[in-house]
């Protein structure tokens, strides 16, 4: 099986886990990075980096682009149209940092995608027009 379907059928046996902010473990709580951190401990093993304390709102404290810059260390940019299995990294805001991190689980006909997010945890969402709109970069696994 691809990365991508194996990074896809991972992040679906997340859905259900409640949002927990920092926390990253399936079925007790995630948030969208943990989801990553999650997905990406069951097809590497350990993670490539420590993941330092940050609060709910680091990214608009920060002048830096810190989770980009993050996943770019760690990832290749994903190239060509959009496919299941990249890494969705969103802006919830124009002219905001990027701080929200989901993957795409469908691309054809109706593209989702797969994050845990405030208040309702992991869910599977149709990645609609202003979902799509905010993304600011893709990426891959490996």
């Amino acid at each position: 099986m691809a990365t991508s379907d194996r990074a896809v059928a991972e992040a679906r046996r997340w859905i259900g886990t409640p949002y927990r902010h920092q926390a990253s473990i399936q079925g007790a709580g995630c948030d969208c990075l943990g989801l990553l951190r999650g997905v990406w401990r069951a097809l590497y093993g350990a993670e490539p980096a420590v993941i330092p304390p940050y609060s709910a709102d680091w990214a608009e404290t920060g002048g830096d682009e810190a989770l980009w810059q993050a996943l770019a260390q760690h990832l290749p940019p994903a190239e060509g149209p959009l496919a299941a299995g990249q890494i969705l990294l969103f802006r919830m805001r124009a002219g905001r940092m990027a701080k929200h991190i989901g993957i795409c689980s469908q691309a054809a006909q109706t593209p989702r995608f797969i994050h845990a997010y405030s208040g309702h945890g992991v869910i599977e969402s149709p990645l609609s027009p202003p979902w799509a709109r905010r993304i600011a970069a893709r990426f891959e696994f490996k």
